[in-house]
């Protein structure tokens, strides 16, 4: 991380890095600042520490201090309660977590605001052989795991980076998730601009998109569902936007369409990555899924795919080095995705998640189909396809939809009927069988919260 401070700082001191609201960070200030931070984690013998803030230029400044000395940075999110951070701190072995919050304190470690770890600058061009950090899962069903990275293997790809000057971006992800360090690393690396709003939500950063003349967005599939509704609803023009990018979630053709037509000119990305194996690059072409090309890559490509039993396995050389309490894996090792797809043509098709089957009668049923089914209904904004439990047969298909913004209780109903129709050439166990109007999804990190049959 810091070398990306620096080269962008060398090329041009006064370039603007960020754009928070605590104000403008430019990439030589940020260098610096970097610099003080890590003299001070030098001098306390800080090796492992946590972060959690929203402060993102503060974040950023405190991992490529870490990466300068060879400590490892772990970034917790920046709303995490009290008890949960001090479970983490406990669970992780982080001894100092530093915030900026004043409503932490921890048995499990001791909390560090960041001004207090302000030193002398750290100089010099040599960085320690290993720059480890350190990234948590989602922890959707309990404690995150710990995934342990270095960041000679993140940044392998940015000597290639094209100059970013003049692109502004938005910061769509938390600081703490894999894909937030995606999108850092890239807007560090081709020196463009980043806005950093501490509320991500569509509703929250519209503003910040027309006041700053945001070109770049990357976010999650169902963060685009909603940000366009709120274009829709706008009463300016749509912003000309340069680059859409997809992450987090499978993208369905419906959406990306729509995409298309309200960006005619914009090149449309989707990303496929993960915590564990990296990201496996873009796909440009703006269809739906991963090109088959990629499957069975040769021993020596940055990127290999398989399919085993219908689950996507990947290979990369950006793969972690191993779960917290763990030793150093295989950089050839295959990573299973927990995604299951399937090919049709020339493209590797999603089919959702090994954890979000619903098991109807024994017929196992993947909700993506029928969500791409029910949010190509008109009035329907967003849904969930998710299962319900069934004394009968264990589960059946259950159907959270939010409606545009304004719609009645008739709209509502005729909605209902319409995405009826819409799956009503499904197998009858992947038809609906409940459909609920609902005012907001089941979401974390603006994406949709699935999982098996609930009550």
């Amino acid at each position: 991380m810091i070398e990306l401070l620096r080269r962008a700082a060398d090329r041009d001191p006064a370039a603007l890095a960020m754009i928070a609201e605590g104000g403008e960070w430019t990439y030589a200030r940020l260098a610096d600042e970097a610099a003080v931070l890590a003299g001070g984690l030098r001098a306390a013998g800080i090796e492992r520490f946590a972060i959690t803030s929203n402060d993102i230029p503060v974040v950023v400044a405190l991992m490529a201090a870490a990466s300068l000395v060879g400590a490892e940075a772990c970034v917790y999110a920046p709303d995490v309660t009290p008890e949960e951070m001090d479970r983490q701190a406990a669970a992780f072995a982080h001894p100092v977590v530093v915030s900026d919050r004043s409503d932490l304190g921890s048995p499990a470690a001791h909390v560090v605001r960041p001004e207090a770890l302000r030193g002398s600058p750290v100089t010099g061009a040599d960085l320690p052989e290993r720059r480890p950090l350190m990234v948590l899962t989602t922890g959707s069903t309990g404690t995150p795991k710990g995934v342990r990275h270095d960041w000679s293997r993140q940044l392998s790809r940015m000597d290639k980076a094209r100059d970013g000057s003049g692109q502004v971006w938005l910061l769509a992800y938390g600081p703490q998730q894999f894909a937030g360090l995606q999108v850092l690393i890239h807007v560090l690396g081709t020196g463009a601009t980043l806005v950093a709003p501490s509320v991500r939500r569509p509703q929250a950063v519209l503003e910040l998109i027309h006041d700053h003349h945001v070109t770049h967005i990357s976010a999650t599939p169902t963060f685009w569902r909603f940000m366009l509704a709120e274009f829709r609803a706008d009463d300016r023009p749509v912003p000309r936007l340069r680059q859409v990018t997809l992450g987090g979630e499978a993208a369905p053709g419906a959406l990306l369409e729509e995409l298309r037509e309200t960006w005619p000119e914009a090149r449309i990305s989707h990303i496929y990555a993960g915590s564990e194996f990296g990201s496996t690059g873009s796909v440009r072409d703006g269809d739906d899924g991963l090109p088959t090309s990629l499957l069975e890559g040769s021993n020596d490509a940055d990127v290999s795919l398989k399919i085993v039993d219908g689950e996507l396995y990947v290979r990369s050389g950006a793969s972690m080095l191993g779960y917290h309490g763990e030793e150093d894996r295989p950089v050839d090792e295959w990573w299973p995705t927990g995604d299951l797809v399937e090919v049709v043509g020339d493209r590797i098709e999603f089919r959702g998640r090994k954890t979000d089957v619903i098991n109807v009668g024994g017929v196992k049923v993947h909700p993506l189909p029928v969500e791409d089914r029910v949010t190509a209904v008109p009035g329907v904004r967003a849904a969930r396809v998710y299962g319900r439990a069934n004394a009968l047969v264990g589960a059946v298909v259950a159907v959270d939809v939010v409606l545009d913004e304004g719609a009645d209780e008739a709209t509502a109903k005729a909605v209902k009927a319409a995405i009826r129709d819409a799956c009503a050439d499904l197998p009858r166990p992947w038809q609906p069988k409940s459909i609920v109007v609902v005012a907001e999804l089941a979401m974390k990190e603006n994406k949709v919260v699935r999982g098996g049959a609930t009550d």
